[in-house]
C-alpha cells in the first residue's frame, strides 16, 4: 500500500555554530543523504576562486549590483565580510519553498536574526555547540586550515557566537558525528510533519469528510 502523500510547503533549516564546531561536516552529511533539501546559494561581491562556477557555488555580483538588489529588497539577510558583501538571494528560496522543497542555510547568529525579521515563519533554527573547549580548539588546529594566530582569534570569537543559542529552537553538542546526524534527521523529520506546513491537509481533510 503505498503512502498518502499531501503536499507541503518546505521550510528553511538553519545551521550555526562557532567555527569548527562540525556544522560543515553535518551539512554536508545531509545535503548527501536527503534528496528534498538544498543549500542556499548566496549572492558575493568577492571575485571567484579557481574551480568556483556562478550559480552553483556562489551569484557573483558586482558592488553596485548587489547594492540594487539591496536596495530592492530582494535579499533575505546579507553582511558585510572583511572587504566584501554577502547575502542571501530570496527569490530561488521562495521557489524552492513553494515547490515543497527545503533549504538549507549555513550562516551566523546575525544571518539568522536578519531571517527571523524577514522569513521567521518558515525557520528551523539549529545551533551546533562543541563538546567542550579544548575539544574545539583540537579541532582547530587538527584542520591545519588557519596559522596559530587565526586558531586564536576563532577561539576568541566562539564564546560571542555560542552566547546567542537561547536564539535557537534546537542545540545540538557534536561530540559524536553519526549522533549528531541522528538528532538533525529527527528535527527535520518532525518540522517537515508541523500541521501548518501540510498545505494540503484541508483538500485531504474535505476529500475524508466525503468518505465519513
Amino acid at each position: 500500500m503505498s503512502e498518502i502523500a499531501i503536499q507541503r510547503r518546505g521550510l528553511m533549516l538553519v545551521l550555526s555554530s562557532p567555527s569548527g564546531a562540525g556544522k560543515t561536516t553535518l551539512s554536508r552529511l545531509l545535503l548527501e543523504e536527503d534528496e528534498n533539501i538544498s543549500m542556499s546559494v548566496s549572492v558575493t561581491t568577492r571575485a571567484p576562486r579557481d574551480g568556483e562556477v556562478d550559480g552553483r557555488d556562489y551569484f557573483f555580483k558586482s558592488t553596485e549590483e548587489f547594492g540594487l538588489m539591496r536596495n530592492r529588497g530582494e535579499l533575505l539577510e546579507h553582511a558585510k565580510v572583511f572587504d566584501n558583501y554577502y547575502g542571501t538571494p530570496s527569490a530561488p528560496v521562495d521557489e524552492a519553498l513553494a515547490k515543497g522543497r527545503d533549504v538549507l542555510f549555513d550562516i551566523d547568529w546575525q544571518g539568522t536574526q536578519q531571517l527571523m525579521e524577514t522569513a521567521n515563519q518558515h525557520l528551523v533554527k539549529v545551533f551546533i555547540m562543541p563538546p567542550s573547549g579544548q575539544e574545539l580548539e583540537k579541532r582547530l588546529t587538527k584542520r591545519a586550515l588557519d596559522p596559530p594566530e587565526v586558531v586564536a582569534a576563532r577561539m576568541d570569537k566562539a564564546w560571542n557566537e555560542i552566547s546567542h543559542y537561547t536564539e535557537y529552537e534546537y542545540i545540538i553538542i557534536n561530540d559524536v558525528v553519526e549522533e549528531s546526524m541522528k538528532k538533525l534527521r529527527s528535527i527535520l523529520r518532525a518540522e517537515r510533519l508541523k500541521r501548518e506546513r501540510q498545505i494540503g491537509l484541508a483538500n485531504f481533510v474535505r476529500g475524508l469528510q466525503q468518505t465519513l
